[in-house]
């Protein structure tokens, strides 16, 4: 297989044991794995290829910085609407098309949160995703130089974007305060509530469109916050994502991962 196809190969899911359980790594454990990751080491490849391409094809580099700040505005709402409405939808795991990719793009995350083989999206699914939003946004600036800008700076994005998902997910206690908000955010979207904190870094859309909450005390734990909806009875309907999973749908996480309940209602 070429190195290009391994970047690409799916990791087996749900498996006995993790390779890198995120709730037994430290800081520099994940720095280490983060950076060797094929998938992240892919999108650095990515961001230099699109920005070597941006600038070649550039007839004026200021030009071709606009798209920059403009992803930069437009992303974080894009994030949220695909999160809310795609990976959170329940029509993708009722379509025997669409089952699979939707268990590997949000399902087994949700089931195992701490397994970092699924906590980042497979470059076959996140990677199209980004060039159909971002290129024709740099394009209408500057043409292909800046659809190229444009989708370099959404690669940088989601680099940043997914480091700190892991953090949210790490057995650590970060120094920085703003860290340590978004992570809490973050549990009670994975452990309280799905259907809120739909963000990662940014969570302006969630207030705007209201679905952000900051205690677990401002609304009742969903029953679905683990399985998304596709619970035994749907899977006995729509069998497709439990046949590739192998096992029913859980509904709760191993006690040993549910984070404490004191943990959840602390103000940051």
């Amino acid at each position: 297989m070429s190195t290009l196809g391994k970047f690409f190969k799916e990791a087996p899911l749900m498996r006995k044991g993790r390779s890198h359980d995120l709730g037994k790594m430290n800081l520099a454990q994940l720095w280490s794995a983060y950076l060797t990751y094929p998938i992240i080491m892919l999108y650095f490849l990515l961001i230099i290829g699109t920005a070597v391409l941006s600038v070649y094809l550039s007839h004026n580099i200021w030009l071709s910085l606009i798209p920059i700040p403009v992803v930069i505005a437009v992303y974080p709402t894009a994030w949220y609407m695909i999160h809310r409405y795609i990976l959170h939808g329940r029509w993708f795991y009722r379509n025997p098309i669409t089952a699979s990719m939707w268990k590997r793009i949000h399902f087994d995350h949700h089931q195992d949160p701490h397994l970092l083989e699924v906590l980042f999206g497979s470059p076959l699914n996140t990677v199209p995703t980004m060039m159909v939003i971002t290129m024709p946004i740099g394009a209408i600036i500057s043409g292909w130089s800046g659809a190229f800008s444009a989708l370099s700076t959404a690669l940088v994005m989601t680099c940043i974007y997914e480091f700190f998902h892991c953090i949210q997910h790490l057995a650590y206690k970060p120094r920085w305060n703003w860290v340590v908000y978004i992570k809490q955010l973050h549990v009670l979207h994975h452990f309280h509530d799905e259907d809120g904190n739909y963000g990662i870094t940014n969570y302006l859309p969630d207030r705007l469109l209201g679905t952000f909450y900051r205690e677990a005390k401002e609304r009742p734990r969903s029953p679905y916050v683990f399985n998304l909806g596709y619970t035994v009875e749907e899977a006995e309907r729509y069998p497709w994502v439990m046949k590739k999973t192998g096992a029913p749908p859980r509904d709760r996480p191993d006690p040993a991962r549910a984070p404490r309940r004191e943990e959840l209602n602390r103000r940051a």
